[in-house]
């Protein structure tokens, strides 16, 4: 039996990949119990692992719930799965590393608040994706009420999850939802690699503290985000990264960057 979620690396660049192709990478419980435990891994290494891109295998990103496995289980049970996949996204989202979601076809519900947990997003032109929950009789459930609306604005957000409409990737990026569009998964490939290189040069420590100033900081006040930003560049200032750095630009060399 194939397992549900593929995981290596490559150099400082972790790659997960959901692999139910032939269910459209649907989420089924196994998924993201494996989901949750590849994440939880990568969590514990931010030396050696220092950026993420998560796909999937086959013609789909993730085209949602399990609907085959959700008609045979009991309220109690959807409850469960709900819950654990609010956790596991969470997690996701939490990560220190700068995660890139290379959606490389179907991504819909759960595939697309699976997506809107990463930091970044590309995706092929030929793919659709949308919170298609309302059609289903439900709502997003795994954050999408919340994330997307925080990325878009609330009034697109509602027009999209409310009419459980499915976009391009086209109209996607018009809309702030996608941070670009390729032509076709080698340039998907390239797109968001190319991305994790340049995050990859600079210093790890910074990139974390970085992103955690902004996660942290754009849903309070200016003030209370701007001491969440000094305690951010605080834990900079004693990291061998930056004396390196200093050294470096005397040096009028590359710095070498360790993650200390």
């Amino acid at each position: 039996m194939s397992r549900p979620v593929l995981w290596e690396q490559h150099g400082h660049i972790g790659y997960i990949r959901l692999n139910r192709p032939e269910a459209l990478n649907a989420i089924n419980y196994d998924m993201l119990d494996a989901l949750g435990e590849i994440v939880e891994t990568i969590g514990q290494n931010p030396r050696d692992i220092r950026v993420v891109i998560l796909g999937g295998e086959g013609r789909a990103f993730c085209s949602g719930a399990d609907l085959k496995e959700r008609i045979m289980l009991s309220e109690q049970q959807v409850r469960r799965n709900v819950q654990k996949i609010r956790k596991v996204f969470s997690l996701l989202e939490r990560l220190p590393q700068p995660t890139i979601a290379a959606i490389n076809g179907y991504a819909f519900g759960g595939g697309m608040e699976l997506a809107l947990c990463c930091d970044f997003r590309y995706s092929i032109r030929e793919a659709k994706m949308g919170l298609t929950e309302a059609s289903l009789g439900i709502i997003p459930g795994a954050g999408g009420t919340q994330r997307l609306p925080r990325l878009i604005g609330a009034s697109k957000a509602k027009e999209l999850i409310l009419t459980a409409r499915k976009i391009s990737a086209d109209q996607a990026f018009e809309i702030g939802l996608l941070n670009g569009v390729a032509d076709d998964r080698e340039q998907l490939k390239e797109m968001s690699e190319g991305l994790a290189a340049e995050i990859l040069a600079n210093a790890p420590l910074a990139v974390y503290q970085a992103k955690a100033a902004i996660d942290k900081g754009i849903n309070t006040d200016l003030a209370t985000g701007m001491d969440l930003e000094f305690k951010a560049y605080e834990a900079t200032i004693a990291t061998k990264d930056r004396l390196e750095a200093l050294e470096a630009f005397r040096e009028k060399r590359s710095p070498r960057f360790t993650g200390e």
